[in-house]
């Protein structure tokens, strides 16, 4: 990879073509093209050079790439292997990012957490698609991590059911 970053519209598209990649509507897959948005999650999450992320649903590493600059280590889960080439590119620079491919819901992340970091804390980060916010959110907080940060980009409409008032129609 070039310096270009890689939340930028034109490169993100370059990178698709390139691989013949087609994003797949049943893994709702909505990859980050904004870098306000991009730097935000990551200033949100609080992330520092001391601290270790696990990071669900890298898509092409667009967060990957911001938080691989802010954090000692990443660890990135991925189900969607057709990404696999997409991202042995885009992370080639980061030797703090290990890229796992897998259901996040499937895994044991535990003890994949466990294995690399111990009982180092933990802060998990993740832009997640609409159909799969629901049964992640409930299974990281199962997990019984060392957690030291949640932050998750959510589609707004699952933000108001989140944050709806109990017996109101907006509450999920």
């Amino acid at each position: 990879m070039d310096n270009k970053r890689l939340y930028t519209p034109s490169t993100i598209q370059e990178i698709l073509n390139r691989h013949g990649f087609t994003m797949t509507k049943a893994l709702g897959q909505n990859f980050l093209i904004d870098g306000n948005t991009v730097r935000g999650i990551v200033q949100g999450s609080g992330v520092t050079k001391e601290d270790r992320v696990l990071e669900i649903g890298p898509g092409i590493g667009t967060l990957t790439e911001e938080l691989a600059l802010e954090a000692k280590s990443v660890l990135a889960v991925e189900k969607d292997q057709r990404l696999k080439p997409i991202l042995e590119e885009t992370m080639a620079d980061y030797d703090n990012v290990e890229i796992l491919f897998g259901d996040a819901l499937k895994l044991d992340l535990k003890k994949e957490w466990e294995d690399r970091f111990g009982q180092d804390p933990v802060h998990i980060v993740a832009n997640l698609p609409y159909y799969v916010t629901t049964p992640i959110l409930g299974a990281l907080f199962d997990l019984d991590l060392p957690l030291k940060s949640l932050t998750v980009m959510v589609q707004k409409e699952v933000a108001e059911r989140m944050c709806g008032q109990e017996g109101t129609k907006d509450y999920g």
